[in-house]
């Protein structure tokens, strides 16, 4: 990876402010150009891991790579439109600086054909191009799986000929710098958010009318057993159960509806799985379900690969290990289905959704083992876009986890002394709202694996190791209540929109681990904590945008009288230790520190690792959420 001394930054820096912001590249300032690196050796942005593991062997989508001016690392983008979009933004140069070499991938170097979903395949990798020795066509048949991609051609001719072929024009460099694409960025996730939840309130409603199937059946009338009374209804009606204690295991492969009257309970033998279906559109809904078995994961009873939308089947030992144990619930290939109004007791799963899509599990409430990590996940969701809703999981490894469920809507659940309250696994565009998480072991929220688009709004994550780690892309993490967690935010996203969210009382309210300084963080309240902000090594982070920065406790000591301050920054060892020392303020004042700061920002390896805020608030963003908390008598104004 290309290292340049910080006598070379400085130059680059002092160029640039020189020969201003028009064009692209700085000036030369005496060294040539940096040769392209390994893929996989930039810091990459632009395609989720699902995305890329789903993607067949010879696809080879467009990528570029910049060298940037005031960041230590070389940027992979995803997709020249990526970069071209991330380069458009307002504050993109004084994060990153001017790029000072920008590379794309050559196709005139490969035979490069469309597969039937529009991904150009080629039996090698391309190799780099300088983009402004290239020709680009936009506009064509050619699709990444985040959209139109920009194809890029070292020859004209060849050029020409895929746009003959495929749709799209020819441009240049310049003219492609100039052009907008639509991407799926965080402000589309907050723009969204309302219509995703009304198509939950919809998904929710369909499934609310298996309730109203007729009766064709009644246990202990019709039937002497439940299992008798499954295997005398015709599809599409309603079995009730009368009041009582039932110890029996139960299969149900047809659309039914599965209703208790009263205290039912539905025991197993303690081995296996209570109640499995395999049909679409099953209800079972006013039960208490016991006698689950312990096993956790298995390989049985699965199909052996992964349909081919999803690619290889790559992850099948992963899916079989989850949902090969025992389960309360156990719905297979179960679109549309409903679990309402149910209590489980289990030392393995609750409610097992696989390949079930729209399916509802509403007023819930699963009991795992009093040592979470004995158990496995109140509710798993494995390649199911469920909504899960007003439920309540204790004591779970996992309270509510999933797999490849895109879209899935996790809403309005309290989740109480699991392992990890909600676990998303290779799940991108998620919807975790309105949930109250207390007491986990280690995390409230976690997103792992890099999925994008994730919306985590309205939250309340109190006493937990860390409250939330949103490790994705394009994600939008706003109005939280994140109190009283050793860790509030664990930040590891990438061109993320984080705002209005309430950090109070943590020992550390976010932990900044993000090595691309490319997302939004505004508008938040920091209140009560011990350190607001713990930062690890890498680029200088600026959180305000448009003159919108954040309320920081203890900064409205560095304002005069009348006036908000000017800059605040809560890795700085004096304005971190404002909240917390007397005599911080008048030192942080003091004439030699502030000049000190001064020269740290114009030289950005000297603020390594910073974050600093140029537009902080005397007041608070979000005074109503912030009484909901025990410290909104330490929000101090401006004086």
């Amino acid at each position: 990876m290309l290292a340049i001394s910080r006598k070379g930054w400085l130059l680059v820096a002092i160029a640039a402010v020189f020969f201003g912001a028009g064009a692209l590249f700085v000036a030369d300032v005496g060294s040539s150009s940096p040769d392209p690196v390994e893929f996989d050796d930039t810091v990459q942005v632009g395609l989720s891991l699902e995305d890329e593991f789903a993607l067949e062997e010879d696809v080879r989508l467009p990528r570029a790579q910049v060298f940037y001016s005031k960041y230590s690392y070389v940027v992979g983008y995803q997709g020249v439109e990526r970069f071209v979009d991330d380069h458009q933004q307002p504050t993109h140069t004084e994060r990153f600086g001017y790029p000072l070499a920008v590379y794309v991938s050559d196709y005139s170097a490969v035979d490069v054909e469309l597969s039937d979903d529009g991904h150009p395949v080629a039996d090698s990798v391309p190799p780099w191009i300088d983009a402004e020795q290239a020709w680009f066509v936009a506009g064509s048949d050619a699709r990444s799986p985040a959209g139109e991609t920009v194809m890029a051609f070292s020859d004209r001719d060849d050029a020409t000929a895929f746009a003959a072929a495929h749709g799209g024009d020819v441009h240049t460099w310049d003219d492609i710098l100039n052009s907008e694409f639509e991407i799926n960025d965080a402000e589309v996730v907050r723009d969204r958010l309302d219509d995703r939840l009304d198509d939950a309130d919809e998904t929710s409603a369909q499934a609310d009318s298996l309730r109203d199937r007729p009766v064709s059946t009644v246990v202990g009338e019709d039937t002497d057993t439940v299992q008798a009374a499954i295997d005398d209804a015709p599809a599409n009606t309603t079995v009730v159960v009368p009041e009582g204690t039932y110890e029996e295991q139960l299969e149900i492969d047809k659309p039914l509806t599965l209703a208790g009257d009263g205290d039912v309970t539905i025991a197993g033998s303690g081995w296996g799985t209570v109640i499995a279906v395999t049909a679409n559109q099953t209800a079972i809904t006013g039960l208490d379900i016991t006698g689950v078995g312990d096993e956790t994961s298995g390989i049985d009873g699965i199909p052996e690969h992964a349909p081919e939308e999803r690619g290889e089947g790559w992850d099948d030992e992963l899916t079989s290990h989850y949902t090969g144990g025992d389960a309360g619930i156990a719905i297979t290939e179960g679109e549309g289905s409903f679990v309402a109004d149910v209590t489980i007791q289990t030392p393995s799963t609750g409610v097992l959704l696989h390949e079930s899509p729209d399916a509802v599990v509403r007023n819930v409430t699963v009991n795992g083992n009093e040592i979470s990590n004995d158990g496995r996940a109140g509710i798993n969701a494995i390649y199911s876009s469920a909504v899960i809703e007003d439920s309540t999981i204790r004591d779970g490894r996992d309270g509510i986890y999933t797999h490849e469920s895109p879209d899935i809507v996790i809403r309005n659940n309290t989740l109480v002394e699991n392992r990890l309250g909600v676990h998303l696994m290779h799940t991108s565009d998620a919807v975790v709202a309105g949930n109250d998480f207390r007491e986990q072991d280690t995390t409230g929220i976690y997103v792992m694996t890099g999925p994008e688009r994730i919306a985590i709004v309205d939250n309340t994550v109190r006493d937990t190791e860390t409250g939330i780690i949103p490790d994705s892309d394009d994600a939008y993490v706003a109005s939280n209540i994140v109190e009283g967690n050793r860790v509030g935010i664990q930040q590891n996203t990438a061109a993320s929109l984080i705002e209005h969210n309430v950090i109070a009382g943590n020992i550390v309210g976010v932990d900044a681990r993000s090595v691309l300084p490319t997302n939004r963080i505004v508008r938040n309240d920091f209140v009560g904590n011990y350190d607001h902000v713990q930062s690890s090594g890498g680029p200088l982070r600026i959180w305000s945008h448009d003159d919108a920065g954040n309320y920081w406790q203890g900064a409205t000591m560095l304002s005069d009288v009348g006036e908000r301050p000017s800059s605040y920054s809560p890795t700085d060892p004096v304005d971190e230790r404002l909240h917390l020392t007397d005599g911080a303020a008048m030192v942080a004042r003091s004439p030699a520190l502030q000049a000190v700061s001064g020269f740290e920002g114009m030289v950005p390896g000297l603020r390594t690792g910073a974050v600093t805020d140029s537009a902080p608030t005397c007041e608070p963003h979000n005074p109503a959420l912030l009484e909901q908390t025990e410290w909104a008598e330490q929000a101090w104004r401006c004086r």
